[in-house]
């Protein structure tokens, strides 16, 4: 291929080949747009979501509607961190619980646990824990699995050479256990993230209790494509900027350790 050197080196940065795609996607869409290919109203050009983008920012809700979606997203998934990983270290340390109940954690991930939103709206109420909540419980199930996934895992001469050193069971844990399993927590994190993010946004979507999710919901009602676009957007790259923070705390912790 034309974009890969004798030596078998592609010839640009892969940054640049993504950029590079990326800006032929929006021509192509923009000249589409323009020509009448597509219909402009329900997939405006865009040039015209960029002006869009403009007017949200001018209004001011962008800010707010972020800050709501970003803090939300992340308490959710923060708390299903948690829970997800003490679940997992339950299914490794007793196997019984592991043999028993693997296979239900692993439905509970591919099932649309958000669904559950008009329980929680009874429980809780028609308010931002409602979608707390929801984006933990979305985000459990794939951390729990991946974290007994990584425990499971340990090398055997890991262990080995902690009972050599007399270790305790707390010991091992935090020393050899915890730092061999912890690149598999975090693809977790990562996995349960997406979760996370698509819940609270989806909740917000549905219950409008402020958020993007609200924000995308009350452009579309209005018929303002080149906002709500805008807006779509917008929470792509909060979900940008959430696995740039997770990526930076894994190699922190990775070094650390």
């Amino acid at each position: 291929m034309a974009s890969v050197a004798a030596s078998g080196r592609p010839l640009l940065p892969p940054l640049v080949t993504r950029l590079l795609v990326i800006a032929a996607g929006v021509a192509l869409w923009e000249g589409a747009a323009r020509l009448g290919w597509i219909n402009a109203f329900t997939a405006p050009a865009p040039s015209a979501i960029w002006s869009g983008f403009g007017k949200i920012l001018s209004e001011g809700v962008l800010g707010y509607s972020m800050v709501v979606t970003f803090v939300t997203a992340f308490g959710a998934a923060a708390c299903g961190s948690v829970v997800g990983i003490a679940i997992g270290y339950f299914l490794h340390i007793w196997k019984p619980a592991g043999a028993a109940y693997t296979a239900w954690v692993a439905a509970a991930a591919s099932a649309p646990l958000v669904l559950l939103y008009p329980l929680f709206l009874v429980i809780i109420g028609r308010n931002m824990w409602t979608t707390l909540v929801m984006g933990a419980i979305g985000c459990i199930p794939p951390i729990a699995l991946k974290t007994k996934e990584g425990l499971d895992g340990v090398r055997p001469v890991l262990l080995n050479v902690g009972r050599a050193f007399n270790l305790t069971s707390k010991q091992q844990f935090w020393m050899i256990m915890f730092p061999a399993a912890l690149p598999s927590i975090f693809t977790g994190i990562r996995i349960g993230l997406l979760f996370a993010i698509l819940n609270v946004i989806g909740i917000e979507f549905l219950i409008s209790v402020g958020g993007l999710g609200q924000l995308i919901a009350t452009l579309g009602d209005r018929f303002d494509y080149p906002q709500m676009y805008a807006g779509i957007f917008f929470v792509i790259l909060v979900s940008v900027a959430f696995f740039w923070i997770i990526e930076r705390l894994e190699q922190w912790l990775l070094s650390s350790t």
